[in-house]
């Protein structure tokens, strides 16, 4: 079954990336990679530096997945994340990488899919994203 977002299997998923830090934003790019898996559709990453530009792409573009930085500043992700399943009207999996282990229980009170840490592992970071990218590939 097709999305009605996507209109085929093999058109690209499209992650969100936010952080207010430049290497954060790379970092993650470069663990996921633009083919993560050879079984799901290549990805397009969306960069986003502010919370406002988060906002926008949310209500303006086919998001995926977000993947949201704890650190970023002055909006951390997992705040974001917060309002993110609070006001979106559809579902987005959400992923939260957080600085410090003792903060995963927050992200995960701000319903966020996956918790992951800094320094972003890239094996840990596909591994956690993949099941939610195929879930896309589903819907």
């Amino acid at each position: 079954m097709e999305s009605a977002d996507r209109p085929s299997s093999y058109a690209p998923l499209r992650i969100l990336v936010y952080s207010s830090n430049a290497d954060t934003r790379m970092r993650v790019r470069n663990a996921i990679g633009r083919t993560p898996d050879g079984d799901i559709a290549p990805v397009e990453f969306v960069d986003a530096a502010t919370h406002e530009v988060v906002l926008r792409a949310m209500m303006s573009d086919a998001v995926d997945l977000a993947v949201l930085d704890g650190e970023a500043t002055p909006c951390g992700g997992i705040g974001l994340a917060k309002q993110l399943r609070d006001e979106l009207l559809q579902y987005l999996p959400i992923v939260v990488i957080t600085a410090r282990p003792d903060d995963a229980w927050l992200a995960s009170w701000a319903r966020a899919d996956v918790v992951v840490s800094h320094p972003v592992d890239p094996v840990e970071l596909r591994h956690a994203i993949l099941p939610l990218l195929r879930g896309r590939m589903l819907a």
